[in-house]
């Protein structure tokens, strides 16, 4: 037997979700628009918010962490069928897959750890308790250990293959979105509660210095361009996306977008930039050298401001909450539009 080619599988694979818009969304988004709907993967028996998401890339997989329902949801997206749950979480926040040891980790806020399991079959194969709030994971692209930011001021730096805490890095108060840079090894991290961005040498395992934005508190999500070396942050208050230089931090680009962000993706092919909003919105920015114009924004649901963009799939996916509108949770998939 011949076996059918990757490409020809994939191709197989998103064919069959688009078909599912038929039976599933039944919308597209309006002429003109740079995202179109293509589909909506019902997550059933999932309620309450739900966290970040990750990609198993070795099978294809949506991770979604369903921290109001204490799940890790599995979806494989070329199918767009959910295929797996992991259950008994502590409010999950943040997943990661682990490349080099085939292994989803999932941090809880609940009772600090985080949790480690077998990308293959979901089995439990670990543990590690930060105590408290465990959040947002970050493969560090260089060596693939796992950054997971932590309590009232800490990032920790787990060996994924000893299933162990091999250093820790004190901040001023709490994480949340960072990257980290593989050209250099800083993580850049927004502290809202500091009101700074906290650059951290990795490998010294301490802050190596802090950007600060006057007049804007409340920094969350983070996107990292490593093509161009340019920082996203997402302020909340009041909603603004700043693009800063990684060098010294300069502020290249300021500009209003939509409330309550908490995910923004640089799309690279198209030289735009995606923020998903709490608010019910997806704002969408093209870049045009150090100048950021406002595309058409695409409208979602109240409270769906995590999301993901996969590069290598070219969709965004956005994690819409059970409401009295919409009786189950589901992922909703955006096929992004030709430049315009």
């Amino acid at each position: 037997m011949n076996p059918v080619p990757d490409m020809w599988r994939t191709a197989a694979g998103w064919l069959l979700l688009s078909i599912s818009l038929l039976t599933a969304s039944g919308a597209g988004a309006e002429t003109g628009s740079p995202l179109t709907l293509e589909a909506t993967i019902p997550l059933n028996d999932v309620s309450g918010r739900i966290d970040h998401m990750a990609f198993d890339r070795d099978r294809s997989r949506l991770l979604v962490a369903a921290l109001g329902n204490n799940t890790l949801e599995v979806i494989d997206t070329r199918t767009g069928k959910p295929v797996g749950r992991i259950a008994g979480l502590d409010e999950p926040q943040g997943v990661a897959w682990s490349e080099k040891t085939g292994m989803i980790l999932v941090a809880n806020a609940g009772d600090g750890s985080v949790q480690i399991f077998q990308a293959a079959d979901l089995a439990p194969v670990g543990r590690i308790d930060l105590h408290r709030d465990a959040d947002n994971i970050r493969i560090d692209p260089r060596n693939g250990d796992v950054v997971v930011g932590y309590g009232s001021g800490g990032l920790a730096i787990i060996d994924p293959a000893r299933r162990a805490v091999v250093g820790t890095i004190s901040l001023p108060a709490h994480p949340e979105g960072f990257q980290i840079d593989p050209g250099n090894g800083k993580a850049y991290v927004n502290i809202p509660d500091a009101d700074q961005i906290a650059v951290v040498d990795l490998d010294a395992r301490r802050q190596v210095g802090t950007w600060k934005v006057p007049q804007l508190r409340g920094s969350f999500p983070m996107a990292f361009d490593s093509q161009s070396g340019v920082v996203a942050s997402v302020f909340r208050s009041p909603s603004r996306l700043v693009l800063l230089e990684r060098g010294a931090g300069r502020v290249i680009a300021n500009t209003p977008t939509c409330g309550d962000a908490d995910d923004v993706f640089f799309d690279t092919r198209r030289q735009r930039i995606y923020v998903s909003c709490g608010s019910g919105e997806i704002a969408i920015f093209q870049r045009r050298g150090e100048t950021l114009d406002p595309l058409p924004s695409v409208k979602t649901s109240l409270g769906a401001r995590t999301s993901m963009f996969l590069l290598e799939a070219d969709r965004l996916y956005v994690a819409e909450r059970g409401s009295v509108l919409r009786s189950n949770a589901a992922i909703t998939v955006y096929r992004p539009e030709p430049h315009q």
